[in-house]
C-alpha cells in the first residue's frame, strides 16, 4: 500500500491533523503517523474566541505515532503532510525530521504544509524563493527563511501545496491528493 507520512508531536493541532489523516486513508493510501518517539501524543484545539487577538489552546484528541522519526526511511513514502499547532515549534529542532523533509524536497515528492507547519519547512531551509501560505502570525517565519508569504487558502509552489489553517482544508487537500496520485503514474 502507498504510504503518506504525517509527522506529529505534543500539541499538534487536532483539526490540522485529523482531517488529513482520514482524507489520505479515504483515497486508499496508508497514513503513517510519526513522532520523535513511537508513543501516543496529545493533540490540541486552537481557536480565536470572539473578542480575542490571540489563539486559545485547549486539550483535544490523542493520536499514536507508529514510528519514530529516526526510524523513518523517507524513500518508502509517496507524500508528506506537515501539520500545524504548537508541535512544530519544537519539532523543527529534530534532526531526523529535518532529514526527512529535505528528502521530500530534494526528490520532488508531494508535500503539504498547513499553519505552523511552516516552522518545520523554514528550519529545513527548503522554501527559499517558494510561495507558501500559512497562518498570518507565521508570515515572519516564512519570509525570514526566504519564502514568499501568500495569504491564500491554497498555494502551489513546485512540489509543495500549503494552506493557512484547517479552515482551508477543502482547498489544499484535494490538490495534495491529486499531486500524490499523479506522482504515482
Amino acid at each position: 500500500m502507498v504510504k503518506v507520512l504525517l509527522p506529529i508531536g505534543d500539541a499538534a493541532e487536532a483539526m490540522d491533523t485529523m482531517y488529513p489523516y482520514f482524507r489520505i486513508r479515504e483515497d486508499g493510501y496508508q497514513a503513517v503517523v510519526a513522532g520523535p518517539d513511537k508513543r501516543v501524543y496529545p493533540l490540541v484545539m486552537h481557536e480565536i474566541p470572539p473578542g480575542w487577538d490571540i489563539t486559545r489552546e485547549s486539550p483535544s484528541y490523542h493520536l499514536a505515532a507508529e514510528i519514530a522519526f529516526r526510524d523513518v526511511n523517507p524513500e518508502e513514502y509517496a507524500g508528506l503532510f506537515i501539520t500545524g499547532g504548537r508541535a512544530p515549534e519544537y519539532l523543527r529542532y529534530d534532526k531526523d525530521l529535518i532529514r526527512i523533509v529535505k528528502h521530500f524536497f530534494d526528490s520532488g515528492k508531494p508535500v503539504a504544509v498547513v499553519c505552523h507547519g511552516v516552522e518545520i519547512v523554514a528550519a529545513a531551509d527548503v522554501i527559499r524563493d517558494k510561495q507558501i501560505a500559512t497562518v498570518a502570525k507565521c508570515q515572519f517565519d516564512a519570509e525570514l527563511s526566504g519564502g514568499i508569504y501568500v495569504n491564500n487558502g491554497c498555494v502551489i509552489s513546485g512540489n509543495m501545496v500549503s494552506g493557512r489553517t484547517w479552515h482551508d482544508q477543502h482547498l489544499y487537500m484535494p490538490v495534495f491528493m491529486k499531486m500524490i496520485a499523479e506522482s504515482l503514474k
